[in-house]
């Protein structure tokens, strides 16, 4: 069971959310499929008056598609003791199987977005804003040369955090 909390309630560190526990930015089709892929790269703050989420999609990732044919996604941040689903969903694609029902998580659902009942924290958000990365706009053209040597640029999302949910203990 979850109960809702305001932002102002979240206590948990984004560097460590995201940096070291990691997260499963989930997003829905309007045929009710859903795909999730594993992140540690993001960020939470402020954007035009905004509370937002930061993440960032390569453009070969399976999940991209449902972000993309979709106005909402959630991230969800499971308990500790589950970095081996979350490398499972982060390397194997849900093009090829069923990576959730393998991995036992069952999908929630608020509203139209999917989340994980699994999971101790989920923000529900709203895309506001989406860009590729483009090789001019690095300052530091090591960043391209050491993350992106295939020049598969992300795409970044900039997200509305409309409700967090947390697990009632």
């Amino acid at each position: 069971m979850f109960q809702e909390i305001k932002i102002t309630e979240l206590k948990e560190n984004p560097f460590d959310l995201i940096g070291k526990q990691w997260l499963l930015v989930t997003a829905g089709k309007e045929d009710g499929s859903c795909n999730t892929m594993t992140a540690s790269w993001g960020g939470l703050g402020v954007m035009w008056g905004k509370d937002v989420a930061f993440i960032v999609i390569r453009p070969q990732r399976y999940t991209k598609e449902f972000i993309d044919s979709s106005n909402t996604l959630s991230l969800s941040i499971l308990p500790e003791g589950h970095k081996e689903e979350y490398g499972y969903l982060g390397r194997v694609s849900g093009r090829d199987e069923d990576k959730i029902k393998k991995t036992g998580l069952t999908v929630l659902r608020d509203s139209e977005t999917p989340y994980f009942e699994e999971a101790k924290l989920v923000l529900i958000c709203e895309k506001l804003f989406a860009q590729p990365y483009a090789p001019e706009s690095f300052l530091d053209q090591e960043i391209i040369e050491k993350w992106y040597p295939d020049k598969d640029f992300h795409t970044m999302y900039i997200c509305e955090i409309k409700k967090i949910l947390v697990k009632e203990s």
